[in-house]
């Protein structure tokens, strides 16, 4: 017995990674500092609670729908509607057991040997290990900081071949946080309008976290002619603070959505139905919440973005949304640790954080871009300061 040629094709996950040897590191006693999960450190609103020990109190504690119940398709729907204007019905609405399921079942559900999907870069570690585990080739397209971590429309059309089935669009994008305009996305599909044979999987997990006035827009919104063969991704984890709830949800084709069942009838079957009645809840009720929390994250980003450009050899660009900033560090690449280590990538320079200034970052070569890497703010102020401070200190001490 060994593992399956399939599984040879995926890598664990990078950031998982990260996150359990802080969880070690904490549990030995180490005062470290982990900016590396892409977790909010807000609770789960207690409205969203209430609902989900309601549904425990009623015996909604049974097999649901498998791909998710009537009162939460029909909250999907509502939510479309009034945040993106679009219009789908419970039929063309899938819930899966968070977004990764999300990604999961569409791609395994239509991709064959041989299909690409095009994966701009830097992209969600994710994203290509599911295309090549559905036996298929991610291309992946480099933005880099000057194409403002963003795919340009003549990278796009440079990069589709009659094998194209997918372009993956993350706005606002993790690890970035960059985010695309109205203008932007418009000049894409424009692109994608002369290619009919490609879908458009467009996740807006970080929908709600934006900054200084960005107006969030996904891709079936802003060109209509697209709306068959987008698939539109959204879930609870990031805006309602739900991760550990595990609820993910799209819209698109009927077709798509029946087929992504099929799939989850002989994978996971139903998510869970309590996780489901609290994201009906999550979706239905009080959103105002939502804006002040992206204020609360902006406050971490400025002063997350400031300190990591004064510090050697980094330079931070500001992103628009999400809570990920995706510092550029060439500048300590070739550099030397007081212990006499030489800095070679940007994975060297995320070891020495974490060994010697006891910050955990992720490297960028995880996300496709490097030398980079990714820090996470969502966690307190003073946590920030003091990490960003310890990273200063790292940086000077290089030679």
């Amino acid at each position: 017995m060994h593992p399956s040629a399939a599984l040879d094709r995926i890598s664990p996950s990078p950031t998982l990674a990260i996150t359990s040897r802080v969880l070690e590191l904490k549990k030995a006693g180490v005062d470290v500092i982990g900016l590396g999960a892409g977790e909010p450190d807000f609770d789960t609103p207690d409205f969203v609670k209430d609902a989900a020990i309601q549904a425990i109190r009623d015996g909604k504690t049974k097999y649901t729908n498998v791909d998710g119940t009537a009162e939460l398709k029909d909250a999907i729907v509502a939510k479309f509607a009034r945040d993106n204007a679009l219009t789908y019905t419970p039929q063309q609405v899938s819930v899966n057991v968070g977004g990764k399921h999300t990604l999961f079942n569409a791609l395994v559900a239509t991709l064959d040997a041989g299909d690409e999907v095009i994966v701009p870069a830097p992209y969600w570690v994710s994203y290509p290990d599911v295309v090549q585990f559905a036996g298929a080739t991610p291309v992946i397209v480099a933005a880099g900081a000057a194409q403002g971590y963003k795919l340009t429309p003549d990278m796009l059309e440079g990069a589709i071949t009659p094998r194209t089935k997918w372009v993956i669009l993350n706005s606002p994008s993790n690890p970035t946080g960059a985010a695309y305009s109205v203008a932007e996305l418009k000049a894409l599909g424009d692109v994608l309008a002369r290619h009919p044979h490609v879908w458009v999987f467009a996740d807006d997990m970080y929908e709600h976290i934006v900054y200084d006035g960005f107006r969030f827009a996904t891709i079936a919104e802003v060109c209509p002619e697209l709306y068959e063969r987008t698939l539109t991704v959204n879930g609870c984890s990031k805006a309602y603070a739900m991760t550990g709830w595990r609820i993910g949800f799209a819209a698109g084709a009927p077709w798509l959505i029946k087929a992504m069942a099929k799939l989850q009838s002989q994978s996971t079957s139903n998510p869970c139905s309590i996780a489901q009645a609290a994201a009906a809840a999550a979706l239905n009720g009080d959103q105002s919440f939502l804006k002040e929390r992206a204020a609360a994250f902006q406050v971490r980003r400025d002063l997350v973005v400031g300190m990591l450009n004064a510090a050697d050899g980094i330079t931070c660009p500001t992103p628009e949304g999400a809570f990920y900033v995706y510092p550029d560090v060439a500048g300590v690449i070739g550099k030397t640790t007081p212990k006499g280590v030489t800095i070679a990538t940007d994975s060297d320079f995320v070891g020495y954080l974490l060994d010697d200034a006891r910050v955990a970052a992720v490297q960028g070569v995880a996300f496709g871009v490097s030398p980079a890497m990714r820090i996470s703010y969502a966690t307190s102020e003073a946590q920030l300061t003091e990490a960003c401070r310890r990273i200063q200190e790292a940086c000077a001490a290089l030679r």
